[in-house]
């Protein structure tokens, strides 16, 4: 089979935790509310309702876009997007088009450089529940998540491989919800996937590196919509990566299309053809104002922002000079974070470092039965504060063990070795629980080889 090389990009949208919908006063709280509740002329787009366009969700926008290093363009504007679908009751979509809000960002991976092509922010659709009723299929709509901020980020094709997209989507999910501007959740459709493969002759490649984006693209994409988790991506890509390079290595072409994925099969199936850019007929929205950002408005706003995951890495390996595992660990729950550091200010007085804190929260998770950094300092000053029993009155001790329980020595030697907890017990209870478990359990371990 000939070879290709996979060319992935990336389109993801995240609904933003506003308080108000895009372009009207209602509720964007729309996930497990009664249908068609959450509703005014705007969301509906009747005749003479005006939109008025959402600050905080501007506001958003920006920092996510700041997050992933994209300029901030100083001029923007809203668009209208033209299909026509039951879940569009206007019939157009307001959304950005060539000015979007932030454009030509880059975020570095441990396998290159990703490009962000822009971070625009639209209106989200109405959903549509599909159902048997009366034996017939039919389609109900349900308008409250219609006119809801939808912020969308679009990569340039740099990926290669399935594990790349899901690590870089994991940071986009966390770097939402370190914002606070989305907590991000697929399962209740707040952040949603979408992926654009397509196959080049891996001869005119150099390299296939992450970041080798300046290349001759191929002149088809296939988009896969519809996915609601980062494993199931991971799986329609590859699958659709064999699909493709099936079609290709028969002399074949592949049709520019829609495809969804079917987790029972492990195959993706075709929905419809893909619309071009000209089929939307997209022109500046006429009710909206157009955006204006001074360099001033848009330094301020990044001072605004809390730290990124990125930054929070780099803060806990050069501060606190910690193991890159447990600041992976660490960063990866912002409220871990907040308490780690709480309980390396209190711990300075009694001398616990913060290796020693990340160690017991990270190997032991001591901080999720002490809900306090306070409780957990307490517990590691008792720790250190207990009288061990010094090493010759271990050995003493797990000698009169060995002697006294031959058989259990035996079962151990013979592969038995629930066994080393009983022995280990015994020798607590003649220490009168003061001896080190983990001393025990080596010069335990140390007699019983040589006898």
């Amino acid at each position: 089979m000939k070879k290709f090389t996979p060319i992935v990009g990336l389109e993801v949208h995240i609904e933003l935790s506003t308080k108000s919908k895009m372009f009207c006063s209602c509720s964007p709280e729309h996930f497990g509310q009664k249908a068609n509740t959450l509703l005014c002329p705007v969301c509906l787009g009747l005749p003479g309702a005006l939109p008025f366009a959402n600050r905080e969700a501007i506001l958003s926008t920006i920092k996510f876009g700041l997050a992933f290093g994209c300029k901030i363009n100083n001029f923007s504007k809203f668009d209208r997007k033209h299909y026509y679908y039951p879940d569009l009751p206007k019939g157009y979509q307001i959304t950005q088009y060539d000015l979007p809000l932030c454009a030509k960002g880059e975020y570095h991976l441990a396998g290159g450089t990703i490009h962000i092509r822009r971070v625009h922010l639209e209106e989200d659709t109405a959903k549509l529940q599909h159902q048997t009723v009366d034996g017939k299929k039919v389609t109900f709509i349900d308008f409250n998540r219609s006119g809801v901020p939808l912020m969308e980020l679009v990569t340039e094709p740099d990926f290669r491989n399935g594990k790349d997209v899901v690590s870089f989507l994991k940071e986009v999910q966390l770097t939402a919800r370190y914002l606070e501007i989305s907590n991000a959740d697929m399962e209740k459709g707040s952040m949603r996937l979408e992926a654009n493969i397509s196959l080049a002759d891996s001869e005119h490649l150099g390299g296939g590196r992450m970041d080798s984006h300046e290349v001759d693209l191929p002149n088809y994409k296939v988009e896969l919509k519809n996915i609601n988790s980062f494993a199931f991506l991971q799986k329609a890509i590859e699958a659709e990566i064999a699909r493709q390079a099936e079609i290709l290595s028969k002399g074949s072409k592949v049709i520019q299309e829609t495809r969804g994925y079917n987790e029972s099969t492990g195959k993706t199936f075709s929905q419809r053809l893909k619309e071009e850019a000209q089929d939307y007929r997209y022109f500046p929205e006429p009710d909206i104002p157009p955006l204006r950002f001074t360099n001033k408005e848009i330094a301020d706003i990044k001072l605004s922002m809390k730290e990124t995951p990125l930054a929070i890495r780099a803060r806990l390996g050069e501060k606190y000079k910690l193991r890159q595992d447990y600041v992976e660990v660490l960063t990866a729950d912002r409220e871990r974070v907040i308490y780690f550091e709480k309980a390396v200010e209190l711990g300075k007085k009694y001398n616990i470092s913060a290796s020693q804190l990340a160690d017991v929260m990270v190997n032991k998770k001591l901080d999720e039965q002490f809900t306090e950094p306070a409780e957990l300092i307490t517990k590691l000053v008792k720790i250190s504060s207990v009288s061990y029993a010094p090493e010759k009155d271990i050995i003493t001790a797990i000698e009169k063990v060995i002697e006294e329980n031959s058989k259990a020595v035996r079962d151990y030697q013979q592969g038995k070795g629930q066994v080393l907890g009983f022995l280990i017990g015994r020798v607590q209870k003649l220490l009168k629980g003061k001896g080190k478990t983990e001393e025990i359990i080596n010069l335990l371990k140390e007699s019983i080889n040589r006898n």
